[in-house]
């Protein structure tokens, strides 16, 4: 922790709460940093980190007010992003909800109990043994195969695969008991998620809507389910960057929300102060699906590729951090958010110099309303350049053979200046406009947004299209190749494998 804040942390914190008076129910208040005792500077300089770390979207507020806010073309304000498993942390808050209303009985419950209609396969005293709390806490001790650090998520994988996810997870056989040892695990809040449903009669969504994101003025949300209509419950859930906020501020109150106590507080209170051990250094630990570093004074919901709400109540700062895989970042270099933690907390806690106001600093102030700016430009990559194989292709449908990826059919249309594609995959059809200028464009239709690409023309047969959903992390490269009736489609993800599909023109 950097030097004097272990002073600062209580009196702040005790300022903090007597000086409660910005609610975001109906939007967020900003403030320039210096008026909140932050540095424009320093947090100028933790946009431009952005840039080279894969972010989408950065939010910082003290004191319940915006101090420092960006967004990372072609991500932009007002957008869903996919927040991974940021969405354990909802499931956590649910079940802390389902408890205070009495619908939970306590946290010591029996899992299996929830679930008497179900034969349960490798039943054993381990596996009847397990509770609640041991779901939070990822202590479940289930045979389960998804590494922190390197590995395919293997069991999630498959878990996304298998027809009835919640009779996979109780299935699984035991490899520990309940709570010996730290094993993260997504199964287990999509078992907390099917016993919400269980208690409340309806889905997690529908719960939280009602008795939680209703509260705090949240509206804009999208939240995956099962093919049973269990919400997912260590992924899948959709939230713009200021809403992550909310949550996080609902947090840092210790679950008190303009004049509601929406969430025990001695629950966000064992988050603050988590003991498991993660296994992953020192300061790691876990508690009720929340990453604590209690040395810290931080608390976060973590999601894959940082996707995070950072919560440190010593400074009353909530941060919300978003990213994904780019092929081209504001540098026109490609990125990926892997940085480690306290490359934005230390920055986070540096900024802040004082509880009380700052005198305002107008080249800092400059100096972050610059950097504010440069991110939402995209860099400009190679223009199109052209092909005389641009009119004879433009709307032709070419129908591929069966795959993996479950497309049938694809086209490309070309048309003065723009460009467009299409695309069928599970009796849906798909696509958007084309930047043919080296910036995207931003419209039409992916399974879970709004598609923006971009494209150009490698040689005179192969068009390369470069394409996003926004806010959903699914970055890739087609490159498609035509020669006379057939085309052959070679698709690939950043750091990933790349899939060839091929087709003919239909008649």
């Amino acid at each position: 922790m950097r030097k004097g804040i272990a002073a600062l942390a209580w009196p702040i914190a005790a300022a903090a709460q007597a000086k409660v008076d910005a609610w975001p129910t109906r939007g967020w208040e900003s403030s320039s940093p210096e008026a909140q005792g932050m540095s424009s500077q320093e947090l100028a300089n933790l946009v431009v980190f952005g840039i080279s770390n894969g972010m989408d979207s950065l939010l910082v507020a003290r004191h319940g007010r915006i101090v420092a806010e960006a967004y990372y073309a072609p991500f932009a304000l007002g957008v869903r992003h996919r927040v991974n498993s940021v969405t354990k942390s909802v499931i956590g808050s649910l079940v802390a909800m389902a408890l205070k209303d009495g619908l939970l009985k306590g946290l010591d419950q029996p899992v299996l109990d929830f679930f008497p209609e179900h034969r349960i396969a490798h039943l054993d005293e381990r596996k009847q043994a397990l509770t609640l709390q041991n779901l939070l806490d990822m202590t479940s001790g289930m045979d389960w195969s998804e590494s922190l650090v390197s590995a395919p998520p293997q069991s999630f994988l498959d878990m996304q695969r298998s027809p009835d996810w919640v009779r996979f997870i109780l299935d699984r056989p035991m490899a520990a008991r309940p709570g010996e040892r730290f094993d993260y695990n997504s199964g287990n809040p999509h078992i907390l998620s099917a016993i919400l449903s269980k208690v409340t009669g309806r889905s997690a969504l529908a719960y939280a809507k009602d008795k939680l994101f209703k509260p705090l003025g949240i509206e804009d949300v999208e939240w995956r389910h099962d093919l049973q209509g269990v919400s997912t419950g260590g992924a899948g859930l959709y939230l713009q960057p200021r809403d992550m906020a909310k949550l996080g501020y609902l947090w840092l109150r210790s679950g008190a929300w303009d004049g509601q106590q929406l969430l025990p507080p001695q629950w966000v209170d064992k988050t603050r102060h988590a003991t498991i051990d993660m296994g992953l250094g020192p300061d790691l630990h876990y508690a009720n699906l929340f990453w604590s570093m209690p040395a810290k004074g931080v608390h976060m919901a973590v999601g894959y590729h940082r996707q995070l709400i950072v919560v440190m109540p010593a400074l009353d700062i909530v941060a919300v951090f978003t990213g994904a895989s780019r092929y081209s970042n504001a540098l026109g270099v490609p990125s990926v958010p892997a940085y480690a933690f306290d490359a934005v907390l230390g920055p986070l806690m540096a900024a802040v110099k004082s509880d009380t106001a700052l005198p305002e600093d107008r080249e800092a102030s400059a100096a972050l309303a610059g950097a504010v700016e440069r991110v939402a430009l995209e860099a400009r990559t190679q223009e199109s350049g052209s092909s005389p194989l641009a009119s004879a292709i433009s709307g032709k449908v070419y129908r591929l053979k069966p795959n993996d990826l479950r497309v049938s059919s694809f086209s490309l249309t070309f048309e003065g200046e723009g460009a467009a594609y299409d695309y069928a995959a599970d009796g849906q059809r798909f696509g958007g406009p084309i930047g043919l200028d080296g910036l995207y464009r931003v419209g039409g239709r992916r399974p879970y947004g709004p598609s923006a690409a971009k494209g150009m023309w490698l040689d005179e047969r192969t068009f390369q299209l470069e394409v996003q959903t926004l806010g959903n992390d699914d970055a890739a490269i087609a490159a498609a190749t035509f020669d006379g009736r057939t085309v052959t489609l070679r698709i690939g993800a950043l750091g990933g494998p790349k899939l060839e599909l091929s087709g003919e023109a239909e008649e």
